[in-house]
């Protein structure tokens, strides 16, 4: 039968997973890092995903496609369902874990599915116990998988990291990422220019500072000089700094 239905734009999707987070059919799935519309009985052609893509990469067509099975996306509802239950029973797994900040269970693309984490009154504290505390805000973290809108963005404090700093840095996460939202990167090792997505995530948000942290070496540079391009093309008056860390862990800035 011809029928209104999805189409997604490979091209211009960025493998978020925030269209399968919104289509509760169960529809689309995340496949080698894109959005595929998986089961077309599942699509009712409503278009809950539409507005839940960052990038444009969703739009209706009218074509060829099986007819919306809603008995279909009831019983693959209550399947899912069933397994969440017994897959986190027998794991053991505790109530956040695999949780998206809308609260539902996905393992439709763990690695970009979107997270926000909410810090414990314990988490405040440098350590508990004598161990570290994680500083990390939200996920997805590299700039790759980020998506240009989120709610976590919203009235952020924005650190633009290189990724080697952790590393180098033994104190990262208490003395810049913690109170911010993390965004990591390597323009050297991810062959891509930063400065469009960056631009982006700061025009289409309320960010309220940027800190961009690098390493000494040169090919940070691409890192900093995308950062501060996507501030000027933002047209936004935001402040910011750049701290820069040697090689053997000391701040130079």
């Amino acid at each position: 039968m011809i029928r209104k239905i999805i189409h997604i734009d490979e091209e211009k999707c960025n493998g978020c997973g925030l269209c399968a987070e919104a289509c509760h059919e169960g529809a689309i799935d995340i496949v080698d890092g894109k959005a595929k519309l998986m089961r077309e009985n599942f699509c009712d052609g409503f278009g809950d995903c539409l507005p839940n893509c960052p990038t444009g990469a969703i739009s209706f067509e009218e074509r060829e496609a099986p007819a919306y099975d809603e008995a279909a996306v009831k019983k693959a509802q209550e399947a899912r369902k069933m397994d969440e239950m017994k897959s986190e029973h027998h794991a053991g797994v505790p109530e956040h874990a695999g949780k998206s900040s809308g609260g539902a269970f996905d393992r439709r693309c763990p690695g970009s599915r979107m997270m926000q984490f909410e810090q414990s009154e314990v988490g405040n504290a440098p350590a508990y116990m004598g161990k570290p505390i994680s500083r990390l805000a939200q996920w997805p973290c590299q700039i790759k998988l980020v998506p240009t809108q989120a709610p976590f963005f919203d009235g952020a404090k924005l650190l633009i990291a290189a990724d080697c700093t952790a590393y180098a840095y033994a104190n990262m996460h208490e003395e810049f990422m913690r109170g911010k939202v993390t965004i990591i990167g390597c323009p050297k090792l991810d062959a891509v220019d930063y400065t469009d997505k960056l631009t982006e995530i700061i025009r289409n948000n309320d960010i309220k500072s940027v800190t961009i942290v690098r390493m000494e070496v040169p090919c940070c540079g691409g890192l900093q000089r995308a950062a501060e391009s996507a501030l000027r093309s933002s047209g936004k008056f935001i402040p910011w700094q750049v701290v820069t860390i040697s090689r053997d862990g000391n701040i130079l800035d």
